[in-house]
């Protein structure tokens, strides 16, 4: 299905791509023959992943940015560069940030930490690359016919039901499902194509610990999912190929695929199994999310 030069000729953006599944992302495309530019907070992360990348794929172009997508004016200078080494073919929306919470118990700085990078980061990547495609396009650099560029956004099964107790990354993804929607008709004449994907439990370490503290990764989904697993990487990875190239499917926009083992048709998808825990269990998953956080802090 996915032949080795798939995705040639193509260079794609991954935010967050250094680790977990924008790294996992990332890392496909260029098996594919893309190639790829990461960003992310922490440029000695995006530096070093690169650096174990031009090891695996020689022939490929890599580049990194230390960005904090938060900033609508760090943004535009990372695009502008990119612009000036060639412009994209590709976005993928992937940096995010997500944790646990009674809703009353949330501050002001808590809510905007998750906001900030989900909703408003989101957009400020998505229409500095979208509003350059559409210049190219009203500049007869791009005419029907031709390939179309794409962007592909992570995003939540709750963005159809909501979810109890991460209140701010529901209403912000939900921001990027609509989003998402709204472009595609939008930017469709200018050659432009958008479409989300929406996994279940893939576990990586900095979401485990702050979605399901305390517990093994995995624990719950093989508790609760159809199909008694969590998802792959490798799932994810194909699921993102087959959006990404071009030409293979590009009718596809504007649609928001889940790919959960059908949990959220089965459970909901959410978090209402926590209405049963007690001030001593929410006690117990602050201490161990702020654990991680910290842990994260001392790596940056």
């Amino acid at each position: 299905m996915f032949q080795p030069d798939l995705m040639a000729g193509q260079r794609i953006l991954v935010t967050g791509g250094g680790t977990g599944l924008g790294r996992a992302m990332a890392e496909r495309f260029l098996g594919l023959g893309a190639d790829v530019a990461i960003c992310g907070r922490r440029q000695s992360v995006c530096d070093e992943t690169a650096a174990v990348w031009r090891g695996q794929f020689p022939g490929r172009r890599i580049d990194t940015f230390g960005v904090d997508i938060r900033v609508a004016a760090a943004v535009e200078e990372m695009v502008d560069a990119l612009w000036q080494s060639g412009g994209l073919s590709g976005l993928v929306n992937n940096a995010a940030g997500n944790f646990i919470s009674p809703t009353e118990a949330l501050s002001s700085r808590a809510f905007d930490a998750v906001a900030n990078i989900v909703f408003h980061g989101t957009f400020y990547v998505t229409q500095a690359v979208g509003k350059r495609w559409v210049a190219d396009a009203k500049a007869g650099g791009w005419k029907p016919g031709d390939p179309l560029r794409s962007v592909m956004s992570i995003v939540v099964t709750w963005v159809e039901n909501g979810s109890p107790y991460v209140v701010p990354s529901a209403m912000s993804k939900a921001g990027i499902d609509v989003m998402t929607k709204s472009l595609a008709v939008e930017w469709a004449k200018f050659g432009v194509r958008l479409n989300a994907v929406a996994p279940g439990e893939i576990p990586t370490e900095g979401m485990s610990k702050r979605l399901n503290p305390g517990e093994q990764p995995g624990e719950r989904s093989i508790r609760h999912n159809p199909m008694a697993r969590t998802g792959t990487m490798s799932e994810l990875q194909n699921l993102a190929a087959f959006l990404m190239a071009r030409g293979q499917c590009d009718w596809l926009t504007g649609q928001t695929i889940a790919m959960d083992g059908g949990n959220a048709l089965a459970t909901g998808g959410n978090f209402y199994e926590l209405r049963s825990w007690s001030d001593a269990d929410w006690q117990a998953a602050r201490e161990r999310i702020e654990a991680q956080n910290a842990k994260d802090k001392t790596q940056r």
